[in-house]
């Protein structure tokens, strides 16, 4: 007489195997389930603050006859800037090097040059006016301006744009979804690619040259702008 004992066991090992097979295969189904979505968010803030760095540079031939003349100009500069209540105020370059002259492939010590360079920040309604007073007090060198939002209204843009994105890209996963007759369901992951960090905008060095070399006694205009602040969010939504 035959036994049906192995072949149940066949069965029920068989009814196992295929459920093991069947749970990824259903996982990887609600997995392809999914839109990937990426929202961009913009939010654009004025420029508030001036970043400055200018200084005294003299040429001689007279190493220390020129440090020491750069050492007084730089101190009624300094003097000037506090009294006027700039902010992060700070020495960055103090620098003597020889001058050559190249002739005939022959490299000849004419002199010296001596620089000292500082940095500040100040607000954009005065630093036209305080350009001209460096200039007036010995300053012979203005490096850069750059026109900058203030830290705190950075953060805060950032979040704006940050809020905007996350938006966008939920909108942007609706209207595709509602388009095919499908629900969302839920946001399986979120991924924030950053809020970035705008640059500061220059003013170009041929206005902070023409100063320079002006003599004239009005004030040197300076226009404040926007900064655009930008923010992407990707969002994996089952449906």
């Amino acid at each position: 007489m035959l036994s049906i004992q192995p072949v149940e066991k066949f069965f029920l090992s068989f009814t196992f195997l295929s459920l093991a097979f069947m749970q990824p295969v259903l996982a990887q189904e609600k997995l392809l389930k999914t839109i990937t979505v990426t929202g961009q968010g913009i939010e654009r803030i004025p420029t508030t603050v001036a970043n400055v760095q200018l200084g005294v540079e003299i040429e001689g031939k007279n190493a220390p006859q020129i440090q020491e003349e750069v050492a007084k100009r730089s101190t009624f500069l300094i003097e000037l800037l506090k009294s006027s209540n700039v902010q992060k105020l700070q020495t960055s370059g103090i620098q003597l090097r020889p001058n050559y002259s190249y002739e005939n492939n022959q490299r000849q010590l004419i002199g010296y040059v001596a620089t000292n360079i500082v940095s500040f920040e100040s607000p954009i309604e005065k630093v036209g006016r305080l350009l001209d007073d460096t200039v007036k007090i010995g300053a012979t060198r203005i490096d850069n301006v750059n026109l900058t939002a203030t830290e705190t209204a950075i953060t805060t843009a950032q979040k704006q744009a940050l809020i905007k994105a996350s938006l966008d890209a939920q909108q942007q996963g609706e209207v595709v979804l509602n388009a095919l007759n499908l629900t969302a369901k839920e946001i399986i992951t979120i991924n924030v690619n950053g809020a970035n960090v705008p640059n500061p905008i220059p003013i170009p060095r041929e206005i902070m040259a023409d100063k320079l070399a002006s003599s004239s006694p009005s004030s040197t205009p300076v226009v404040a702008g926007e900064q655009t602040v930008s923010a992407s969010v990707t969002l994996q939504i089952r449906y």
